[in-house]
């Protein structure tokens, strides 16, 4: 579920829809959190727009801004550790940090060796098109049409299954498929709504293109999303996150760091 916000980038407003994962009929309890020792987040700062360093060389993003201000929600005392991404979990396991908020994917796996608040992000599947050849991805529409997907990727194992009509084209990168929209070379690409919202709000892209239809979230290809990660043991503290991400939504925190880091909203 997506509602529209009419966010502001430079001069232009435009419309950005901010994803809901929260369900308005289950409302959580906030935890006792007496006694409560500081908490240590670890993050990893190279993975824009969630996790990064900043200009001033301190850590922000999407992740690392929804973290503090789920700490202030909770009046509890936090800080952030960066880490390189490949640690993280071991780090969280060794108590080196109390939680780890970086774009790691909820899977079963993680799940056997830690606990996972429910995810605050997905990362959707999108289709993208030129601006002047925006038909919607319907399937009729696609019919016979050359769809650009990164090979050997979730996205296009979805395609072979559910757009036998179309010519699939797999590349390499990402940034391959994108060029070949952008020169007319391809009708659509079908990939990472991220990747894809990075590209089309950036100076590459240059305006071209644009999203078409709507995001893609089938959980057995494409992921359950990413939560903030604790250990088992520490019940109690994702409890209180999961509680503290429901409040930062309904009270509209959520919606405003959404609008400061996705400007071009992947969903």
């Amino acid at each position: 579920m997506a509602f529209i916000l009419c966010g502001v980038l430079g001069a232009q407003a435009q419309e950005v829809a901010i994803p809901n994962f929260w369900d308005p009929r289950v409302q959580l309890e906030r935890p006792d959190l007496t006694g409560l020792r500081p908490i240590r987040f670890l993050i990893d700062d190279d993975f824009p727009p969630l996790h990064f360093s900043g200009p001033d060389g301190n850590p922000t993003g999407f992740s690392v801004e929804l973290a503090r201000a789920a700490c202030e929600r909770l009046s509890i005392s936090c800080t952030v550790q960066v880490r390189r991404f490949d640690t993280l979990l071991d780090a969280l396991a060794d108590r080196q940090g109390d939680v780890v908020a970086a774009a790691i994917p909820i899977t079963v796996p993680l799940r056997q060796r830690f606990a996972v608040t429910a995810p605050y992000f997905k990362i959707p599947a999108r289709f993208a098109v030129r601006k002047d050849r925006n038909v919607p991805p319907q399937a009729k529409a696609l019919q016979g049409k050359a769809i650009g997907v990164v090979g050997g990727t979730a996205h296009e194992a979805y395609a072979k299954a559910f757009m036998q009509g179309a010519s699939l084209k797999p590349y390499p990168e990402l940034a391959e498929a994108e060029a070949a929209l952008k020169a007319g070379e391809i009708d659509y690409i079908f990939a990472d709504g991220l990747g894809l919202s990075l590209w089309i709000g950036g100076e590459d892209a240059a305006g071209c293109c644009d999203f078409a239809g709507g995001p893609y979230l089938e959980s057995r290809f494409f992921g359950e999303g990413i939560g903030f990660v604790v250990r088992q043991d520490e019940e109690n503290l994702r409890r209180a996150f999961d509680y503290a991400l429901q409040q930062l939504w309904k009270e509209g925190k959520y919606a405003e760091l959404y609008l400061r880091f996705f400007p071009v909203s992947p969903f």
